[in-house]
């Protein structure tokens, strides 16, 4: 009696699942359905038609390899791990809202204006770098942006430009007069606290004198001491802006043509760096190496951009780079593809495009200095090894 009734439960329980998935689907196909209708009807609902469209992508090969094994169990015999099942109430909620449980930025991000700033993927995550630390973008007043309201300078002696601190006595190998890295600065405003007297709240860290574009003069310094021709544009974007009457969003689209006219008037351009400063605070944006401090480093890549895999390829392989040679001082590589967001920042232009976050509002530009010292080390290490590939690639072609 006791095996009939087992039996009778095992049928029961199997049907019963099998109902659930059935049902499963057909809310999901429901769903689509409406969804494909609403914005058929009205264009404003297309924002409806991407949640759904983000919703699916959760739908993977893992999951639908599940919703079939618990019909047939013979997929769930095989050795990989694939047999834990999910929580059926997650899963729904998750596709039908597309609201992560384990993810409350899903949530926030929708509901809060603007908070799609603080989303991404992370690549390769830096020592200490999770999704509650990440690389924040944030626009300054109105007033800022327009310069009418600038701070006060202060501690200005100690911005000069400090020497390489580890130069190559010569370099090795140089690129003579060509010009292979191109540095420039979307928001070429952004600044740093200790130096604008009275400023404490982040969102002010902005002035048109002392700015990200410093860090540039001393990259440059650097990159060429090791060989690497440099140019760094210096426009000013925000200016720019200023004078169209546009938003700070449309930074990119400012910048955008200045790169391409430099990539057309200098055809020996391949590497594209546009420096920024991260709004988190100084425990979030810097290490010390050998008892000395550094602004950390983060590399931002948009996901929206055809060269997504090869600029993030490029940024890993600087990260690995960094971790080797100054360990701690990148906080790792960052994707970027929120909706609404840029998130292409000019790397759709070339394979070698970087985003980099040099430090947050509260370093110095002594810390940003050796950071930019290190990049270059590392930099010119990658440069070099990668020129010997293509020289050797050249030569084996030749020779056939």
């Amino acid at each position: 009696m006791k095996a009939k009734n087992s039996g009778t439960f095992i049928m029961v329980q199997g049907t019963s699942l099998l109902k659930a998935t059935g049902l499963l689907l057909l809310f999901m196909l429901l769903i689509f359905s409406i969804s494909g209708l609403l914005t058929s009807l009205k264009p404003q609902y297309r924002l409806m038609s991407s949640s759904v469209n983000q919703a699916a992508t959760n739908v993977n090969g893992e999951l639908l390899y599940q919703l079939m094994g618990w019909e047939n169990h013979h997929f769930l015999s095989v050795e990989h791990d694939w047999t834990a099942t999910p929580k059926l109430t997650n899963l729904v909620f998750k596709l039908s809202s597309n609201i992560n449980l384990n993810d409350p930025r899903s949530l926030l991000g929708r509901e809060l204006p603007g908070f799609y700033e603080f989303d991404g993927k992370i690549l390769v995550a830096g020592e200490g770098t999770n999704y509650t630390n990440m690389p924040i973008e944030s626009a300054p007043p109105l007033e800022i942006m327009k310069a009418e309201r600038e701070a006060s300078l202060q501690n200005l002696d100690s911005i000069e430009n400090s020497p390489n601190e580890n130069p190559p006595s010569t370099p090795g190998q140089t690129t003579g007069k060509r010009k292979v890295v191109y540095v420039y600065f979307s928001h070429n405003r952004e600044s740093y606290l200790p130096y604008l007297k009275g400023v404490t709240n982040p969102n002010l860290a902005y002035h048109s004198k002392i700015n990200v574009m410093k860090i540039g003069d001393h990259l440059k310094t650097s990159l060429e001491d090791r060989g690497i021709g440099t140019t760094v544009n210096t426009t000013d974007i925000q200016a720019n802006l200023n004078k169209k009457g546009w938003k700070f969003w449309k930074s990119y689209d400012e910048s955008r043509p200045v790169v391409q006219a430099a990539m057309a008037s200098n055809h020996d351009l391949d590497y594209l760096i546009d420096i920024h400063r991260d709004s988190q605070r100084k425990p979030q944006t810097t290490v010390s190496i050998n008892g000395k401090s550094y602004a950390r480093l983060a590399f931002i890549i948009g996901g929206k951009n055809p060269n997504y895999e090869k600029n993030a390829k490029l940024a890993k392989s600087l990260h690995d780079l960094l971790q080797k040679k100054y360990k701690g001082l990148s906080r790792g590589v960052m994707i970027k593809n929120a909706a609404g967001s840029n998130s292409i920042y000019n790397q759709n232009l070339s394979e070698n495009a970087l985003l980099i976050e040099f430090g947050g509002v509260d370093n110095t530009f002594e810390e940003l200095n050796r950071s930019a010292d290190a990049l270059a080390d590392v930099f010119s290490e990658f440069y070099w090894q990668a020129e010997k590939v293509n020289q050797d690639i050249e030569q084996s072609t030749k020779k056939q």
